[in-house]
């Protein structure tokens, strides 16, 4: 299943699982918050915005779950 822009996701942080919606999909490098990141159309980038913080940040797809609309934030 592919992620789209909307799609609340999950990820993994050093303080546990979060959740957020997923803002832009990125499918070539890019510089985000001063790091580089590596894209391309087969291995998108996604920058999410996370729901408790409200801030942003950019992560692989592989490293994020969709989650389905039943689900609600912890």
């Amino acid at each position: 299943m592919s992620i789209k822009i909307g799609d609340r996701v999950s990820w993994s942080t050093p303080q546990g699982r979060t959740q957020g919606v997923v803002r832009e999909k990125k499918d070539k490098d890019f510089t985000f918050d001063g790091q580089d990141f590596t894209a391309t159309s087969l291995e998108p980038a996604y920058i999410v915005e996370s729901e408790k913080s409200g801030k942003k940040a950019a992560h692989k797809g592989s490293a994020l779950r969709t989650l389905k609309k039943s689900e609600k934030s912890s």
